[in-house]
């Protein structure tokens, strides 16, 4: 499933010229096949919204009675031809989307990566993926990694590609660094990677090593006195940062927007003695986002972002729709009773 989803960015890329208007497309024709879900839903959520009153009026009566009250619910269900399950369906369906696209862009940036790391490695500069603000899109969107892949970063790419980078390589002119340090394929085993990186990106960027390369050196060094300490984690403000932390920011801010917009979920009374969730998940959500933007690519960041705003977008035109078909439909009946 990766693979395929990578092939149809490669596709889109090779029309559009460029991986971050890449990211944009491709959102927007996912979110078009998942249009009719999302109406299916809606729908679904309205008549489920009208049924609450009945529906609070069955708790109360049955609040000592959990047997018969999920009868007496299941029957107003079926009374109102409603599934409720029905309004989790298209959300039940992202997740695996948005699992598998992960996969896919994780691995078109390991890829990329892998081909900037060849030119840091023969003492180049290497060519990044340049999107508005963003220096390089296979690096996060922040003042706190660097434009060129660093050891963090590197670290993430699994060994089997590491094998696949190297053996790609023309072994009769390996990149110069990888010659002087005697690199192999065995270098990148699962059991010698670690070392291997940690001897590649000190001999690129530690001062006074022999193969410096110094522009890079100069790009993932940190700028003195920008570190700030926190509990559990540090952060470095570095020479050549790759962003300026907008789209992790317009992710968490998005995804509250999103959540406020769609109503959160199909909103269910509590039950007594029990704390209600849809707080919790209201903002849950935009941390996670905020979260997972900042520790992975702005390409993906840039998927999220793109996915929130498209969403919000539909979820306002299917409204407006179902306003409208909603009206026409009480007017006709209206009118078929003034005929009567």
């Amino acid at each position: 499933m990766n693979e395929f989803l990578f092939n149809i960015l490669a596709w889109i890329r090779s029309w559009v010229g460029s991986w971050g208007w890449t990211m944009v497309v491709f959102t927007i024709m996912i979110r078009l096949v998942l249009t009719p879900l999302d109406i299916k839903s809606r729908v679904s959520m309205r008549k489920t919204t009208k049924l609450q009153p009945q529906l609070q009026a069955l708790q109360k009566k049955y609040a000592n009675d959990k047997e018969k009250l999920n009868a007496k619910t299941a029957e107003l269900y079926k009374k109102a031809h409603v599934n409720p399950l029905s309004s989790c369906l298209p959300l039940l369906l992202t997740w695996p989307i948005l699992i598998a696209v992960f996969g896919a862009m994780r691995m078109a940036a390991n890829k990329e990566l892998l081909l900037q790391l060849s030119q840091i490695l023969n003492n180049e500069v290497p060519t990044l993926e340049k999107w508005l603000w963003i220096k390089n899109l296979w690096m996060p969107d922040s003042l706190f990694a660097a434009s060129m892949p660093d050891l963090n970063t590197l670290r993430q790419i699994p060994t089997d590609q590491w094998l696949t980078w190297f053996n790609g390589l023309d072994q009769s002119n390996l990149p110069v660094l990888i010659k002087d340090l005697g690199l192999t394929a065995d270098s990148f085993s699962q059991a010698n990677l670690a070392a291997t990186l940690n001897s590649m990106i000190g001999t690129l960027s530690e001062p006074g090593a022999i193969f410096q390369n110094a522009a890079y050196a100069e790009a993932v060094a940190i700028k003195p006195g920008w570190t700030f300490n926190l509990l559990i984690t540090q952060f470095s403000l570095v020479n050549s940062f790759n962003g300026l932390l907008l789209l992790p920011i317009l992710s968490a801010v998005s995804q509250l927007a999103m959540t406020k917009l769609m109503g959160g979920s199909q909103p269910q009374p509590a039950a007594q003695g029990q704390p209600n969730t849809g707080k919790f998940m209201q903002y849950f959500f935009p941390i996670f986002s905020l979260v997972i933007c900042l520790s992975y690519s702005a390409a993906f960041a840039l998927y999220w972002v793109s996915g929130n705003l498209v969403v919000m977008g539909q979820t306002y035109a299917i409204n407006k729709y179902l306003d409208i078909k909603e009206s026409k439909t009480a007017e006709d009946v209206a009118g078929e009773g003034s005929v009567k």
